[in-house]
Formats: C-alpha cells, sequence, structure tokens
C-alpha cells in the first residue's frame, strides 16, 4: 500500500490586515495547515515580515524535512519533533521568551496502514471523506472562544465587556496559552504535542485542510456545511471560486479578511 499524498487543489488568499501568515504543505505520508496567530502583544522582530509568517514557515520546511525517530512513530511524534525544531531554531534568537513568542493553529495528517490520524492545536479544520462515503470534520478548538464566551455572558449580565476590555482578555489569553487548563498551540514547546486533538479515521478518498479564515466561506453561508465545503474545493478552479466569492461577501459586509488557506489531497493510488 503507498502510503503518499496527491494532491487535487492549493490555494492561497492573502488578508486584509498583514502579510500572509498561513502555511500548508505535504510530503510523503504527510500534511498539513498552519494558521499563524496574528500578534496581539509586542513582537519579537524574528527574520521574517512578521513573527507568525516566521514561525509558519519554519514549521512548514520542518514538517517537509525528513524524520527518524525510532522511539516515537504517528502523527503526534512528527508534531512533537516539528516543534522541538522550533525551540532550537529560536533559542539563539530570543533565549528562553515564549509569552511573546508567536503561535498557531496547525493541523497535521498521516496517512497510515488503518486510513489517516489528524492531530490538531487550536482552530485549523480538516474534512476527510472517508472510502465508505462518511464524511468526518476535525478541528480542536476555536482559538477566541473563550473569550468570546466570556463577553456573551457580560451582555447578558447587563454589563457588557467594552472593546478595551475584550483586547484585554485576548491578550490575557495570549499570556497564558500553552498553560494547564488553557488553550494549547504550535509555539516552541514540543510537549503542546500532548495536548492535541488526536483522531484515526479510515482511509481517505480525499481530504480538505484549510485555515479558519477560508473556513469563513462556512461560517458565511457561502456553503451549507463540511460536505459542500468539501466538494466545492476539491478542485483548483473550485477552490479559486469559492475564496473569490468569500472575498466579494466579506468586502460588502465590511469585515477584514483574514488568511485564507486551501489544501485538498487524496491518497496516491
Amino acid at each position: 500500500m503507498t502510503l503518499a499524498w496527491d494532491i487535487r487543489a492549493r490555494v492561497q488568499f492573502e488578508g486584509d490586515a498583514h502579510v500572509i501568515e498561513d502555511a500548508c504543505g505535504f510530503n510523503g505520508p504527510n500534511a498539513w495547515v498552519i494558521d499563524g496567530a496574528t500578534p496581539l502583544l509586542e513582537q519579537l522582530g524574528l527574520p521574517a515580515a512578521s513573527d507568525p509568517q516566521w514561525l509558519a514557515q519554519l514549521l512548514s520546511t520542518t514538517l517537509a524535512g525528513p524524520y527518524a525517530d525510532p522511539a516515537r512513530s504517528g502523527v503526534r511524534a512528527r508534531l512533537a519533533s516539528a516543534l522541538a525544531a522550533v525551540d532550537a531554531a529560536a533559542t539563539p534568537l530570543v533565549g528562553a521568551e515564549r509569552v511573546r513568542f508567536p503561535s498557531a493553529a496547525i493541523s497535521v495528517a498521516q496517512l497510515n496502514r488503518d486510513g489517516v490520524e489528524v492531530a490538531s492545536l487550536a482552530d485549523c479544520t480538516v474534512v476527510v471523506r472517508a472510502d465508505d462515503g462518511v464524511t468526518h470534520v476535525v478541528r480542536a478548538e476555536l482559538a477566541d472562544a473563550r473569550v468570546e464566551a466570556a463577553v456573551a455572558r457580560s451582555g447578558e449580565s447587563r454589563r457588557p465587556i467594552s472593546p478595551q476590555g475584550r483586547l484585554l482578555l485576548l491578550e490575557r489569553e495570549r499570556e497564558v496559552r500553552n498553560t494547564a487548563g488553557n488553550l494549547w498551540v504550535a509555539r516552541r514547546e514540543p510537549e503542546a504535542a500532548d495536548h492535541a486533538h488526536v483522531v484515526q479515521l479510515g482511509r481517505p478518498a480525499l481530504m480538505v485542510m484549510a485555515s479558519d479564515g477560508a473556513w469563513r466561506a462556512v461560517d458565511l453561508g457561502l456553503v451549507s456545511g463540511p460536505e459542500e465545503f468539501l466538494e466545492r474545493t476539491a478542485t483548483t478552479l473550485g477552490a479559486l471560486d469559492l475564496m473569490h466569492a468569500l472575498r466579494v461577501r466579506q468586502a460588502a459586509i465590511g469585515e477584514v479578511a483574514d488568511d485564507a488557506t486551501v489544501l485538498a489531497l487524496a491518497p496516491r493510488p
């Protein structure tokens, strides 16, 4: 059995507010999508157009490279190895700094003899149509869900949180990431892989990996749900058409567009 991916579509649209901070790719049995988190804290000045761009590109390059660890296997080990490489590259640049270090949502998929195993941190989305026709959706946790829930509760209590208060909550949420009881993301801690949401699915017929900026097509109702998103992004022309329609809708409603990345793959026969 061949354990490698063939590409169906790869489309990236830069957002409105900053340089592109998404990345994606595939090599052998592995595939990944990465969505760098827009900085809220002071940037460190890493050698790229932005700190999140540096992280996303380094993670992508590392995941595309060789991996040989006879003691560990599987998608969680692959993710931990990539994060360890980030930590090693970061140390001579920024020392032990963690709180202001950039973070990212990430999903990594790995073909194996049972099908495909997916590991996710934060809010990239993976949609898999298995050989039996069943569609599966894999996502760990919406990155700012806890802050938005707190804002919603404050409105219900008639003591709404102000926009400045919401920003302070978001900053605090960034400061406590990758600690017990809080959101775990791809940053520089290899142990984050131990907190990833991991699922084993059967043999895929088609898989689409998307950053949350691309998933806005679902949120805004341009497609009816994951199944239609999968269908629309299964080819380059289809993915381009949907992402263009998303940008048109976002411009019409005055929404600042985020980076949007779609990677559609199928197992090599």
